[in-house]
């Protein structure tokens, strides 16, 4: 029953990172931090529409979905990207991937006979 738990907190985790990148805000925030630098919530708003505050709302989302990580330094919060999460998503991505190529190969071999 635990491997059945396991497998569904594993859907549930990956559900949550696909949601955190399913808005074209989080993705230009996680672009921006891809590069490897701690950034602060000011300098991830430059440039933007979006005021502080809502910058900050897309980052605890992606916080949340553990796309991103946040330590306090001094009285800011800098965040960095977390690439595992992403690694995690095109591994099961080319699992999924890996399934339908032998479904439709199994289906291909059933019509052509």
């Amino acid at each position: 029953m635990s491997s059945i738990r396991a497998r569904r907190r594993g859907l549930e985790d990956r559900a949550a990172v696909f949601a955190a990148l399913g808005d074209e805000t989080r993705l230009a925030l996680v672009a921006k931090l891809s590069s490897g630098q701690r950034q602060s919530i000011s300098e991830l708003a430059e440039g933007s529409a979006l005021t502080r505050q809502a910058i900050t709302k897309h980052l605890r989302v992606l916080e949340g979905a553990g796309v991103v990580h946040s330590a306090r330094v001094g009285r800011e919060s800098l965040f960095e990207f977390r690439a595992e999460p992403l690694a995690d998503l095109k591994a099961y991505l080319e699992r999924v991937s890996d399934h339908w190529d032998h479904a439709l190969a199994r289906l291909k071999s059933l019509v052509e006979r």
